[in-house]
Formats: structure tokens, C-alpha cells, sequence
């Protein structure tokens, strides 16, 4: 069944009503037409079954047949993506969601190449929370992570952000299996981390410096393997792991 997106602000009334974007695609791309029925997501874990009114000019109102809410993860799993050059950064984002993240903070380390000036920022931003839009259409998350506007390491650090496993993927020698930091929580709390982030470098991996700083206010280096991935191969392996470990930590009836 086909899956459409409303902000949470446009599904508080007993009727909803694509337009734009949306109610073009729903009309003339998948070609829906009264009766027909639909998925609806608001990104804040709920999710409208409905059915196609008589269509108008440019908005097609639906009828809402049944409303079933998701409560959210029992974790917040940040990524810390380095952006990465030409347009990778919107594979990331769109894998990110599909992998359940909760927020995506792109970095530009000194080592980072698109060089971002506020209007070209502005303009990206807009750009990446559609990508992951679509992605919860099509994987049916129910739950839209939210894409920050792009920070250096230093800006990110100094908001002082907590969490219960800050990981950094790093290619130094003091790098553990991500396995290991897991398991090491898991016994010194009784209870599997329920905020996470990972740092992700760009190609060349991040400077001496911001690897310092980063390790410095907690990050935990992780190997991903002795193989050398590019930074999109990274996020997507470190997210899997983290994943994986994550929902064996769920009670059976929610894994």
C-alpha cells in the first residue's frame, strides 16, 4: 500500500488532506482515485490507514479509517556523520532512517570537502530532511529522525550533549569491537544504553586533533573491521552492529 507523509500539525483534525508534493504524487504518479485506500505518516509514531475522497484541484481529501500509534524505541541512537563529498551524505541519511536513527548531525571536520556557505547549507538541509522523508515512506518507520544543520566537532561538543555509549569508529590502535563497549555497559548498568551516539570521519578519517577532542569528552573508539570503509560503508556498518545489538536486547513480543 502506498505511503504518503503529513506533518504531525496537518493530522490533529477527523479528516486529512494531502497537497503539494504529495497530493501530485498520489494523483498522478500512483494514480489513486476515490475509494481508494492509502497510508498516512505523521513521523511522530502514528500511522492513518485512509481512503481516497473525491480528489481536487491540487489537494486530495481522505478519510481516516483507522489510527494506530507506535510508541517510540526504547533508545535514541545519534549519528555523527563527517559529510562526506559529491552526494553521498543523501545515501547516508536515507539508510540512517531506514536503520531506525533518531537524529542525524552532519559534521564538517577540517578534512571535510563540500564547503558549505549558509545559503548552500540552508538550501541542503531542506534538501536531506525530504530524503529522509521518503525514507520512512518507504520503509514504513514511523518515526522521522530529525536532520540537524551541519556542525563542526567543536560546535557539536560544546552543546556538552550526554550519553549513556558515545562511540567514535577510528582506525587508531586503541579501537575496541563495538561488541565489547556494549557488553561492558550492559554489565555496569543491568540495562542495555538507551542513548547512543557514533562519529563517523571523512576520508582520511578525522584530524589528531578532533579525534582528541571527541575521545576526550567520552567517545569510545570502535573498529569496524580490518578493513579500510569509505565513510558511507562506515555509517551504514557501525548503524547495522548497533542495530543488531540493540533489538537482541528487546523482550520477544518487540524484537
Amino acid at each position: 500500500m502506498h505511503r504518503f507523509y503529513l506533518p504531525p500539525e496537518q493530522c490533529r483534525g477527523p479528516a486529512l488532506v494531502l497537497s503539494g508534493r504529495e497530493a501530485h504524487h498520489a494523483e498522478h504518479v500512483f494514480r489513486l482515485r476515490r475509494g481508494d485506500r492509502l497510508v498516512v505518516l505523521n513521523g511522530a509514531g502514528d500511522e492513518f490507514l485512509c481512503e481516497v475522497l473525491e480528489p481536487r484541484r491540487e489537494e486530495m481529501p481522505l478519510a481516516i479509517v483507522q489510527k494506530t500509534a507506535s510508541p517510540p524505541l526504547p533508545w535514541r541512537l545519534t549519528l555523527l556523520q563527517a559529510v562526506p563529498k559529491a552526494k553521498l551524505i543523501e545515501c547516508i541519511i536515507q539508510k540512517a532512517t531506514e536503520l531506525g536513527v533518531s537524529r542525524i548531525v552532519p559534521i564538517l571536520s577540517e578534512r571535510t570537502v563540500p564547503q558549505l556557505g549558509a545559503g548552500t547549507a540552508e538550501a541542503r538541509v531542506k534538501k536531506w530532511r525530504q530524503i529522509a522523508i521518503e525514507a520512512i515512506k518507504q520503509c514504513g518507520n514511523p518515526w522521522l529522525p530529525l536532520v540537524e544543520s551541519p556542525l563542526t566537532p567543536k560546535e557539536f561538543l560544546a552543546r556538552g550533549e550526554r550519553f549513556d555509549l558515545p562511540l567514535i569508529a577510528s582506525l587508531q590502535s586503541d579501537r575496541r569491537h563495538l561488541r565489547e563497549h556494549f557488553r561492558t555497559f550492559l554489565t555496569a548498568h543491568s540495562r542495555p544504553p538507551q542513548s547512543l551516539c557514533v562519529w563517523i570521519g571523512p576520508e582520511g578519517d578525522f584530524t589528531p586533533a578532533e579525534m582528541s577532542a571527541i575521545k576526550a569528552d567520552g567517545a569510545l573508539p570502535i573498529t569496524l573491521g580490518p578493513l579500510i570503509l569509505r565513510s558511507e560503508t562506515a555509517a551504514i556498518y557501525a548503524l547495522s552492529i548497533l542495530n543488531y545489538e540493540l533489538q537482541a536486547c528487546l523482550p520477544p513480543a518487540c524484537a
